[in-house]
């Protein structure tokens, strides 16, 4: 697994986003505070607070430097 810091702070960077991971087969939760949502789940995603960075965790073996090439418009560096 692994864990980046990313940044959804318009309803345009939240539906590229869903479209961008739903490509992949793997797992992707985001975490902020306590609360732990299906990051393919657009609805979750708009119970976050997205004021703040967000915390995605892609649950991945092979395919993880292609996914981060494919969210890097998203990761807080």
């Amino acid at each position: 697994m692994k864990t980046v810091q990313i940044s959804l702070n318009s309803i345009d960077k939240v539906k590229s986003f869903v479209n961008t991971i739903t490509k992949y087969d793997n797992d992707f939760d985001l975490v902020s505070g306590r609360y732990v949502i299906d990051a393919k789940s657009i609805m979750g995603i708009f119970s976050l607070d997205l004021s703040k960075p967000i915390d995605l965790n892609i649950h991945a073996d092979g395919n993880v430097d292609e996914i981060l090439t494919a969210l890097d418009a998203y990761i807080i560096k």
